[in-house]
């Protein structure tokens, strides 16, 4: 199982970084017979689940499920940043975390539907999670 912590940024970054790790998890196969992404083109539950189960026997698994969930979480950071830094106050009790166990029970949760998870998206949900365990408040 990988651990990978991702720390919440403390200054604003770049949001092309999040962008380019993204990029790279949507355009590196990983497999022949990977699962497709939703109708809307968007990472799905399914595909994600897929990573997971395949990154201890597939490298070319492990490095697009480490490049999605880095992309996912400096998104997640530059996000909160730039929201922070607008007219709003965001704070978080505890720096943002992601492993592939947290990734896997927040997709489990928020879609405990194995039928749905072809037309799930994932990123929401994990991003979700994410700012729940945190415990991040936004105020005016």
């Amino acid at each position: 199982m990988i651990q990978q912590e991702l720390p919440m940024p403390s200054v604003k970054r770049e949001i092309a970084v999040a962008a380019i790790g993204f990029m790279v998890a949507l355009v590196t196969p990983f497999s022949a017979h990977a699962l497709p992404s939703t109708a809307t083109g968007r990472i799905s539950v399914g595909q994600v689940m897929e990573m997971i189960e395949k990154a201890n026997s597939s490298p070319i698994a492990r490095q697009t499920l480490v490049a999605y969930v880095a992309g996912v979480g400096e998104a997640a950071g530059a996000i909160v940043d730039t929201i922070g830094n607008a007219s709003r106050t965001v704070s978080c009790r505890r720096s943002f975390s992601l492993d592939t166990g947290s990734v896997r029970a927040a997709l489990e949760a928020g879609a405990p539907r194995q039928d749905n998870w072809s037309q799930t998206p994932a990123t929401p949900l994990i991003i979700a999670d994410m700012i729940k365990r945190a415990g991040c408040r936004a105020r005016d």
